[in-house]
């Protein structure tokens, strides 16, 4: 049981799916019958041997399920593995409850806090093991620390939520089973943190399988490295462990354990037609009467090139449960009218998101004029008074939704008026009003010139994949045009997006979806009101100064956005629940105020598609990156029939 005193947060009983620990019938547990033939045959241990002492009891969402089957899915282009985290690898120390409101155990047994939430006792289950069978111990929490969040020479940037005022945690190791985690300041947030969609590397990395490619505990480290093709054991250590990205985290990482529901047997990147994760044997979940989970044999992702294809393959039956790229407004009716040729029925996602499309200007690029005049709140203010919202909203979201900016919807305690309605209201005659006053000089096709003369070219870069935004800057290019703005779009695969654009400085803008909406998601994803992670992309290099201040392409912030880091800080060190919402609304204002980004309107409830023959799904979920829709659902207990 959690025994953390902040229970607005942590709900140790209030997840359905998630039980305490089943009475003592080991005898009585079982497996699937692919797995009782290794077993027979010696390749495998007995059930009770690959079970920790304590496994985690989930109670189906309809009835207990059968085994067998795949969980046929898709991965579109190049970049998008992080959809990964979604399906087949949220297992993190905690996890987040189906209905959002807090958190509850998972592959920890126990996570206990103390009064003033600096220090942290956390165990581990006992006979939990790896993919391979090695032992899951803290041994591998103690790698974790000496050799990606602490080790300077493989400089992993990130991990935040084991940081308090700038210094990272200490590490105490107990025993084989327990550790305690020591913040010099309060981090009442720790919790919560450690249940988002990717934060909690603790259980992705194990130590019997990353030790040999680092020097410390391999002297032929950089031999091996040479053998993969490395310069250095450094770049060796890094792939292998893949915490650069969510891409790197997943490429042909077939060989790399995970205690995961299925693990990968053909990789992303060792096969360019598919990838296959297959039933993890020693998987350390059972059902309410005792089953090994997952019921589903396989999860098979196709690998498509773009999201019209995937939007054929779904309208012919060939996706079991799928929401990503397809669900959208002008798709809903295609997909409505195919439901009994494909076999499916919609599901609901309830709206986290800050906006449909929220417009990013990269306040840190490296041409200084571009820069200067990106950070000018009055341009980003003008280019907002340029949007007809009402028409892109009519002509592309079906007419779902009203004009707003990225902000907090309005039932929530949340919800700052300012924030969401700024700068919202079209009129191209006081945008341009606005821009004589910042670019006043026009060449002989009316597009205005910058400081130094050049026409004012905007290059929004653009993730192909995400097919509403195509459609929404087919309209906006127009009108940013007919405020003088050059302004065009290149699209590009994910995989090139996240290179140009989230670990970039050189791009102009972007578009992005994410982020969110109101309560604990702000507070743990304030993207858009503080910029405080990667996902902050409008200030590549503020983010990183909050984040490591040595780092060489860190900058320090202006003083607006220095206080917005502060009270960032302020509200981690915040433990009750009423407090962290008083801090929270003065980081809203201060966005309000800063204005860093621009949107066009809070998105309505979403849908996707699942199977008619899939069972245990949830019908209403939360859609979120951060909630991994629809993993806090646990996807280990869908079946087919």
């Amino acid at each position: 049981m959690i025994k953390l005193k902040r229970r607005a947060f942590l709900a140790g009983t209030s997840a359905a799916l998630i039980l305490p620990a089943l009475p003592v019938f080991a005898a009585d547990f079982k497996e699937a019958d692919i797995l009782k033939t290794k077993v027979s045959s010696g390749t495998l241990p007995a059930l009770k041997d690959r079970l920790p002492e304590n496994p985690l009891v989930v109670k189906p969402v309809e009835s207990v399920g059968k085994y067998g089957g795949d969980w046929n899915m898709a991965l579109v282009g190049g970049g998008s593995l992080s959809m990964l985290f979604r399906y087949q690898a949220y297992e993190p120390l905690l996890r987040y409850t189906p209905d959002w409101s807090g958190v509850t155990l998972n592959v920890a047994e126990s996570f206990e806090g103390d009064a003033e939430s600096k220090v942290y006792a956390i165990r581990l289950r006992k006979g939990m093991k790896w993919s391979d069978g090695h032992p899951y111990t803290t041994a591998d929490i103690k790698f974790w620390y000496d050799t990606v969040f602490t080790d300077k020479r493989v400089a992993f940037v990130g991990q935040d939520h084991w940081k308090s005022g700038g210094k990272p945690a200490k590490l105490e190791i107990v025993d084989e089973q327990t550790f305690k985690v020591t913040f010099d300041k309060p981090n009442g947030l720790f919790p919560l943190q450690v249940a988002w969609a990717n934060n909690d590397q603790t259980t992705r990395t194990p130590k019997h399988y990353l030790e040999q490619f680092h020097i410390d505990f391999n002297p032929k480290a950089d031999e091996l490295a040479k053998q993969r093709g490395f310069e250095s054991w450094i770049a060796s250590f890094q792939a292998a462990a893949g915490f650069q990205d969510d891409n790197a985290f997943f490429l042909n990482s077939s060989k790399k354990p995970c205690v995961h529901a299925w693990m990968f047997t053909i990789a992303p990147g060792e096969n360019t037609e598919r990838a296959v994760a297959e039933r993890n044997p020693y998987y350390w979940k059972v059902d309410t009467e005792g089953n090994q989970l997952p019921y589903m044999d396989r999860i098979v992702y196709q690998m498509v090139a773009d999201p019209q294809v995937l939007l054929l393959k779904a309208m012919q039956g060939e996706v079991d449960l799928m929401d990503q790229y397809i669900a959208t407004p002008n798709n809903k009716s295609v997909l409505y009218d195919a439901r009994e040729q494909g076999g499916y029925d919609f599901y609901t996602l309830t709206s986290t998101e800050a906006n449909v499309m929220n417009f990013i200007f990269n306040l840190n690029h490296n041409d200084e004029t571009k820069r200067k005049l990106f950070r000018n709140k009055d341009f980003r203010a003008a280019l907002s008074t340029a949007l007809d919202r009402l028409s892109l909203i009519d002509a592309v979201l079906v007419g779902q939704g009203a004009p707003a900016q990225p902000s907090i919807k309005k039932e929530d305690p949340l919800y700052n008026e300012q924030l969401a309605t700024q700068f919202t209201a079209y009129d191209v005659d006081k945008a341009n009003a606005m821009l004589d006053q910042i670019v006043p000089k026009r060449d002989d096709q009316n597009f205005r010139l910058d400081e130094k003369g050049r026409r004012l070219t905007i290059i929004f870069e653009i993730d192909q994949a995400r097919a509403v935004f195509l459609d929404l800057f087919q309209l906006v290019i127009p009108m940013f045009q007919a405020v003088g703005i050059d302004a065009q779009m290149r699209s590009m695969d994910r995989s090139l997006w996240e290179t140009r654009v989230r670990q970039g400085r050189d791009f102009d803008a972007t578009a992005h979806q994410f982020g969110a909406n109101g309560g604990v998601a702000a507070m743990l994803d304030p993207r858009y009101y503080v910029p405080t992670d990667a996902n902050a992309m409008y200030a590549p290099a503020w983010q990183l100064w909050y984040r490591d201040r040595a780092n060489a392409n860190a900058e320090e912030p202006p003083e607006s956005t220095k206080n917005q880091l502060a009270l960032y800080d302020k509200l981690k060190a915040t433990s009750d629940a009423s407090g962290q919402r008083e801090v929270m609304k003065q980081i809203l204002q201060g966005a309000a105020d800063n204005f860093y980004v621009f949107g066009i309107s809070l998105p309505p409830d979403g849908y996707g598609i699942v199977k008619n023959n899939m069972k245990n799904i949830t019908k209403i979920m939360p859609n979120s990156f951060g909630w991994p829709t629809p993993a806090p659902t646990m996807p280990e207990q869908f079946y087919k029939v």
